[in-house]
């Protein structure tokens, strides 16, 4: 299993995950504290973050 998730994956398993950082690398400053922890179901679609669209990394916390 991998540590690492990118958006439009499917999560392993049902869980929390946390922000890892911007795909393209842009600037995380802009990312809100909300935004930084998701729950996902087993099978869930990772998400872009919310407030600008962007495709993220996310790892299970």
């Amino acid at each position: 299993m991998a540590d690492r998730f990118k958006t439009g994956e499917k999560a392993p398993e049902k869980g929390t995950y946390q922000f890892d950082g911007l795909v393209d690398g842009g600037s995380e400053n802009d990312v809100t504290e909300d935004e930084k922890h998701i729950e996902l179901e087993n099978g869930g679609q990772f998400p872009p973050i919310r407030s600008n669209k962007e495709a993220a990394y996310w790892k299970k916390a």
